[in-house]
């Protein structure tokens, strides 16, 4: 449906309200507001539709500033019927990832806090760490966001030297297991020495640990070991003790305990400011806290309905063993029997969801709530501190009216000009934003192994990085997020010259502001400008620039490095007529390393894909030129 700029919003046409409100059923499902442009602007659920979607129109509801305004623009109501409450839960999630409608609660993606991800769609499943939520396969599964990525790092080598699991993300050679197996610490995943279905017994040990399950894992361990050490297997039970007395170290510092500590809770708060809300989810199993997680969301609701979109996402990934049996809630949510209701039906058993008053579950609470206080006022003074360096730095570029939002910072990295890359690097309001940083590798031909030209690399890349904005002039400036405000050159006056040069080219130069930050002194230029602009190093601006150019440094150099061992592994095999890039990666994608292609037979090359067996036979003969001979 498409509505005409001249569309009434309802609340200016009630006979219209009136009748789509009676078209309504009284059933579960999710419905979406629409303003006239036919933007979606909320989608909410409900079991009874129409008395919900009612509501938002009746004269004394008790409605929000922000939830009356978004009452104001609403100029069609569209709606799904489900079948079940939680269907309807489901629904309204994926939804609202889908659409990011304004006026919902949108949790932001804050790359601080780490996740764990076990990789359960592949035989031999990885555990590794990552700031990333990529739901790329459905049976793969993430734990988290965890507050202290210090503590989950230790976490994880200790469940590591616990349990016997892969230590390295590669073999280290192809035809027997590294010293790790040697010393049990791996089962040998390298040469397939433990079955898939036993090594994912193993990681569904420590999967247990970042469920909260580490006393109810103890218990199972414990009744192994005495099942051993009956049948006189006293080294296997020797091993399971060692597990068990590692098991307790992890939960050797926890002081959090109740009263009734045979019931699994969380324990969720937030603080908020004008901007933004941090919640706090504490997991407590057994009477101990075995998990702090932390969210971020902007501020666009009540508090109530913050806490209940952060459950929802928290819980609709959850396995069943780690819902817990009660949640406890600083603030009533808005649809808190329908979360119960789904959970409970998740989990088989009953789950209340309290928001307690009195006593030690409200002290909890208040435990909860003042540590996401903690975070609060930690984020702002980070906040603040950022807004400190961005205004120095628009004191010293004499931009006082000009809020800098993006700056760009751009690097080469080489050796003797071979292997030449540039790397671009994005802060946003002063913090590194990573999902927009950029590799370049150099195409100047003139910048060979011997004959470097930083000044000629700085300028293509500038030239490729706005080279869409010539081809489509719409783009320019036009609210576009990702045009920058600032670019930093990491160079002197020649580096900043080059840049200068191929924006005038481009006609570029009135609508950028660029500058240089030089190593030696910390000196910035401008461009046309002889000597830099008078400084301090010290000073906050300058010192924002810094990290950006150390961060643009690291980030060229890092790629330099992977591209020159890319090109070393390469080298040989670029000598082998018909054998392209592609069957190259082929190649060593299946045997790891070239001193393993040249100790295969023609046979086994001949099984890599792409490979036949006429091509198998030359690259055999290129390893061995007696044979051929």
């Amino acid at each position: 449906m498409i509505n005409s700029p001249q569309t009434l919003t309802l609340v200016k046409d009630p006979a219209r309200l009136e009748t789509r409100l009676a078209e309504i059923p009284p059933e579960p499902g999710v419905y979406f507001m629409r303003d006239d442009s036919d933007r979606i602007i909320y989608i909410g659920k409900s079991r009874k539709l129409r008395s919900r979607v009612r509501s938002y129109f009746r004269d004394g509801y008790n409605k929000t500033e922000r939830i009356a305004t978004m009452v104001k623009q609403v100029a069609e109501i569209e709606f799904i019927v489900t079948d079940t409450e939680a269907e309807a839960l489901a629904l309204e999630a994926n939804l609202i990832k889908q659409h990011q409608p304004y006026f919902n609660v949108l949790l932001k993606d804050d790359k601080k806090y780490p996740y764990v991800c076990i990789t359960w769609s592949e035989d031999y499943p990885r555990i590794f760490i990552t700031r990333k939520r990529q739901l790329g396969k459905e049976k793969d599964k993430f734990y988290g966001p965890y507050t202290d990525s210090g503590l989950l790092r230790e976490i994880l080598r200790i469940s590591k030297r616990i349990f016997a699991l892969r230590q390295r993300p590669q073999p280290l050679f192809k035809d027997r297991p590294c010293l790790n197996y040697d010393m049990g610490r791996c089962p040998g995943v390298c040469q397939q020495l433990i079955s898939p279905e036993e090594y994912r017994k193993t990681v569904q040990k420590v999967a247990m640990v970042f469920q909260g399950r580490t006393q109810e894992l103890i218990d199972i361990l414990t009744q192994q070991m005495e099942k051993a050490a009956e049948a006189l297997n006293f080294e296997s039970a020797a091993r399971i003790r060692d597990q068990i007395a590692g098991l307790k170290s992890l939960n050797a510092d926890q002081k959090v305990s109740l009263p009734n500590d045979t019931v699994s809770r969380d324990a969720i708060a937030l603080a908020a400011d004008e901007n933004h809300a941090y919640i706090q989810l504490f997991q407590i199993r057994a009477g101990q806290l075995v998990g702090r997680l932390a969210f971020v969301a902007d501020v666009h609701a009540e508090p109530g309905a913050i806490l209940q979109r952060v459950l929802e996402e928290h819980y609709q990934t959850a396995d069943a063993v780690e819902i817990p049996a009660e949640i406890l809630v600083q603030h009533e949510l808005p649809d808190g029997e329908i979360l119960a209701d789904v959970l409970t039906g998740r989990k088989g058993r009953k789950v209340t969801i309290l928001a307690p008053q009195r006593q030690s579950k409200a002290e909890l609470i208040e435990m909860v709530e003042r540590n996401a206080q903690y975070e609060l006022q930690r984020m702002q003074k980070l906040s603040d501190r950022n807004s400190q360096a961005m205004q120095d730095l628009a004191t010293i570029l004499d931009l006082p009216d000009l809020t800098i939002h993006r700056i760009e910072g751009y690097d080469i990295s080489h050796i003797q000009g071979s292997n030449a890359v540039a790397s671009q690097v994005v802060f946003i309001d002063g913090l590194p934003a990573k999902q927009h940083y950029r590799h370049y590798k150099i195409k100047n031909p003139t910048v060979t192994i011997g004959h470097s030209d930083d000044f000629a690399s700085l300028a293509e890349v500038i030239g490729r990085r706005f080279r869409k904005y010539i081809e489509d002039p719409q783009l320019l400036r036009a609210g576009n997020p990702d045009w920058p405000d600032l670019i930093m050159i990491d160079g002197g006056k020649g580096q900043l010259s080059s840049v200068v040069a191929i924006l005038q080219e481009m006609n570029l130069l009135d609508e950028l502001r660029v500058i240089s930050l030089a190593k030696q002194r910390e000196e910035i230029f401008l461009p046309g400008e002889s000597q830099p602009l008078n400084t301090d190093a010290e000073q906050p601006g300058v010192q924002l620039l810094r990290r950006l150019r150390d961060e643009a440094h690291r980030f060229a150099v890092s790629f330099h490095r992977q591209q020159r061992s890319d090109k070393l592994k390469r080298s040989r095999l670029d000598e082998i007529p018909g054998l392209g890039h592609h069957r190259q990666k082929q190649l060593l994608g299946h045997f790891r390393s070239v001193d393993y292609i040249r100790q295969a037979t023609p046979a086994q090359i001949s099984e890599v894909p792409g490979i036949g067996p006429r091509l198998a036979q030359d690259i055999y003969d290129y390893f061995h030129p007696s044979s051929a001979s």
